[in-house]
């Protein structure tokens, strides 16, 4: 029980943080909160889910991808998916990701006051509505009801879901924290949800001062990390994904228990090249255009570069991530790809 009770002990901003991060965070209804023993930063609304979402019945068949936000998570959704349903094309062309594979906490940052505006902005068809109904609706309990195999994505560390969650198949990616922030960035600036107001050396700080949502990064990455030889926990980099392809491509089919043909593991590689995947409906997210929650010239899947923080980072940024990176990974044998 005490374990439980750690996990689920919420701990308020003071007050000067909470006004702070309202003047920043515009589509954030009820503020932040940080949850359990290392203070992760989730939503107020977070709080209506967050037991649910740990006493989670958790089943052998379920598939996992856990990633902090922006660190290769839709691409690796789709790899895992096709991996695990034995490339099954014609449905994942024509059932959207987040059907097949829905973003378990999203409904922390989609209040019901913001999709009822939506919803009285126009009149959507029927698919629309259903899709805004998944997005804003806890997902938890529903899920109950869902036949397996499960296919479920979060940003939540490791601590916030069940402490069975390794009963199940849990694919985790971890991605240099600059360039997920980079990321994360355009996202919440785009975002309805979010509405991040600020330049990107703002959000630079509050990430590193563990004042964005899922943070703080290190700790969400080490949790992982620390269970890396578990046999049933598969932890990526997103340098590896954008290195070899390939090679991920047969790691997480030797994963799964499958085995493909060169022919089809090459097909499926370029399934997922990157120019193919960002134009593919059912992973890039334009519903979210269409249904008004993400601003229509911004691009869910962007470019998914390597090193590409550095057209972002000034002389001092760049002093101070080295000093916060080296700091974070001092007592630890983890190490990024890209800082190697």
């Amino acid at each position: 029980m005490a374990a439980k009770s750690n996990a689920l002990v919420v701990n308020e901003l003071d007050a000067e943080t909470k006004e702070m991060l309202k003047k920043h965070f515009t589509g954030e209804r009820g503020g932040f909160v940080r949850m359990g023993p290392k203070g992760y930063i989730v939503t107020e609304r977070y709080k209506e889910m967050a037991e649910d979402i740990y006493d989670m019945e958790i089943r052998p068949s379920d598939v996992w991808v856990v990633t902090y936000a922006r660190s290769g998570t839709t691409w690796t959704q789709e790899l895992v998916w096709m991996v695990a349903n034995d490339l099954d094309y014609k449905t994942s062309k024509s059932i959207i990701l987040p059907e097949r594979f829905p973003f378990l906490e999203h409904a922390m940052m989609l209040y019901p006051s913001m999709k009822e505006e939506i919803l009285t902005e126009k009149n959507y068809d029927p698919k629309i509505r259903k899709l805004l109904e998944l997005f804003s609706e806890p997902f938890a309990k529903p899920l109950a009801s869902v036949p397996s195999p499960r296919f479920i994505k979060s940003h939540l560390p490791l601590s916030l879901l069940s402490p069975n969650i390794l009963d199940a198949k849990v694919v985790y990616v971890a991605r240099d924290p600059r360039d997920a922030a980079v990321s994360f960035y355009h996202m919440g600036s785009s975002l309805r949800t979010i509405g991040f107001r600020g330049d990107f050396k703002t959000y630079w700080s509050l990430f590193m001062r563990d004042l964005l949502y899922w943070t703080p990064f290190f700790e969400h990455v080490k949790e992982a990390w620390e269970k890396r030889n578990h046999p049933n926990l598969l932890f990526l980099f997103y340098e590896e994904l954008q290195k070899d392809l390939k090679s991920v491509v047969l790691r997480v089919s030797e994963f799964f228990g499958k085995t493909y043909t060169e022919e089809q593991v090459l097909a499926l590689c370029d399934h997922l090249t990157f120019s193919n995947f960002k134009a593919n409906p059912a992973v890039n997210s334009d519903l979210l255009k269409d249904i008004g929650l993400v601003q229509p010239t911004h691009e869910f899947i962007r470019k998914g570069k390597t090193g590409g923080w550095r057209d972002y980072f000034d002389e001092e940024m760049m002093v101070q991530s080295d000093k916060w990176i080296a700091d974070n990974l001092r007592n630890t044998d983890l190490r990024f790809p890209s800082m190697q």
